[in-house]
């Protein structure tokens, strides 16, 4: 068993390290960008108020509203990356790694908005009156011949790492964050989280849709307030705050205090590969949310999307980020959730700030289950037919509970791999299709339909 735990271990390594998916994810993210004319930049303001206020649009197949998608995205992707995976790259990389977090959330909107676009673009009914779509469907519809491989492929993948980083990793940081703030028993932490999520995922992607529409912005207000806060206390030092980042990310920070110390080439490696992780652009997860949406325009549903990324990498984790460099966290030696909870210790008070990253961390995770679980769904349905879906939505379930309550390092570095291997496959579909969206947006653009 030791030689099957080194073996994935270094293919994660291989996978998420500095030679393989995070410079395609960064390229094809850059070139996309060129592509679409810098839309991310020049269409911004417009996607946020399709997404903020018009929240939804009349007529078009799907089954929830574009804001229902997008939130149902954002519970998959806002999660314990946005609170350990920034303190993480902070804490190897220095508060230069905030930066390059910023420059991966940038371009990976571009990615983000061509993966929603061609989800929607070659999504097809799925028999029950909604739609089903997302990279599996794009690469099978859209490129022939190799291209059903490729899907096959990546709905494998997402299957696979929808029981690991999508529940049982998720539901194992809950209850293990529950024991230590509040002494609660992990079983009991694992039964109410299944529970929990049976009520809401056995609706299927309707009942996802809705909850998420309420539940998700309350998680992320909250923890924005908890966080502004104590940003508005230590107002005086967010001036260099942001020149620690600024100069950390093209020069690394030296040693301060129990920091370890960190070079540039640390600085960029891990900024971009924790942001990566949070904000999954790339993976083409989220696609297979925005196909569900109701739409006329995939361009329309793609700008939607798109804010997916800006407000999981350049808002939420900018919170965290500056949180714990204006406190001075950074500089304690600490690393992952144990940083995040000394900031917010500092900032709010012992008791109140354990608090609110324990909560924080529970809600975050939990809301990544429940949109995974609809990821996995569609994959499987893609493999098996409708017909696996109820038993799949079952041993979901379990996994679940049994993830609360056992150790998961193995099936840590499993689901990493699976959750890298997604992307490669997207990564090719996103490449050869990217003049299917360089079209369908410049024909929507300059129809003026978007108004």
């Amino acid at each position: 068993m030791e030689t099957v735990n080194a073996f994935v271990s270094r293919a994660s390594d291989f996978v998420w390290g500095p030679y393989l998916l995070i410079p395609l994810l960064l390229s094809t993210g850059f070139y996309l960008t060129l592509r679409l004319k810098g839309l991310q930049f020049t269409q911004l303001w417009h996607s946020l108020w399709l997404a903020l206020v018009v929240r939804k649009e009349p007529g078009g197949a799907g089954d929830i509203s574009h804001f229902q998608a997008l939130m149902t995205a954002l519970a998959a992707t806002v999660g314990t990356g946005n609170i350990v995976g920034v303190a993480t790259a902070i804490a190897l990389g220095g508060p230069g790694a905030l930066f390059w977090m910023w420059m991966t959330g940038l371009v990976g909107m571009a990615t983000k908005y061509a993966e929603a676009l061609l989800s929607v673009r070659y999504r097809v009914p799925d028999g029950r009156g909604g739609q089903a779509g997302g990279p599996m469907y794009y690469l099978t519809n859209g490129i022939p011949g190799v291209g059903r491989v490729l899907g096959l492929l990546f709905a494998f993948f997402a299957a696979v790492a929808a029981f690991g980083i999508g529940n049982m990793v998720q539901s194992n940081s809950v209850a293990d964050a529950l024991r230590g703030a509040f002494n609660v028993p992990t079983w009991i932490s694992g039964l109410v989280m299944a529970a929990a999520a049976a009520a809401v995922i056995l609706g299927g992607i309707r009942s996802i849709g809705r909850f998420s529409g309420v539940f998700v912005p309350v998680m992320i207000a909250a923890y924005m307030i908890g966080s502004g806060i104590i940003l508005v206390r230590y107002a005086a030092e967010i001036p260099a705050a942001f020149g620690l980042i600024f100069k950390g990310a093209f020069s690394g920070t030296a040693a301060t205090g129990g920091f370890t110390g960190a070079i540039l080439a640390q600085a960029i490696r891990f900024g971009v590969a924790r942001g990566i992780f949070s904000n999954e652009s790339g993976l083409g997860s989220a696609g297979i949310a925005a196909a569900a949406a109701k739409t006329v325009e995939p361009a329309r549903q793609a700008l939607v999307s798109m804010t997916q990324t800006f407000i999981d990498t350049l808002v939420v984790c900018t919170f965290t980020g500056l949180t714990l460099i204006v406190t001075g966290a950074w500089q304690s030696g600490l690393n992952g959730a144990p940083m995040t909870q000394l900031a917010f210790t500092e900032g709010l008070g012992s008791e109140v700030g354990s608090w609110i990253v324990t909560i924080a961390l529970a809600m975050f995770a939990f809301s990544t289950i429940l949109g995974w679980s609809y990821y996995g769904e569609k994959s499987v349905e893609f493999l098996f037919t409708y017909r696996s879906v109820p038993i799949y939505r079952v041993l979901f379930l379990v996994a679940v509970f049994f993830g609360a309550v056992r150790s998961l390092d193995f099936v840590w570095s499993v689901s990493d791999v699976m959750n890298g291997l997604m992307a490669l496959p997207n990564l090719v579909g996103l490449l050869l299709l990217s003049g299917v969206v360089a079209r369908e947006t410049r024909d929507y653009l300059q129809a003026k339909r978007y108004r």
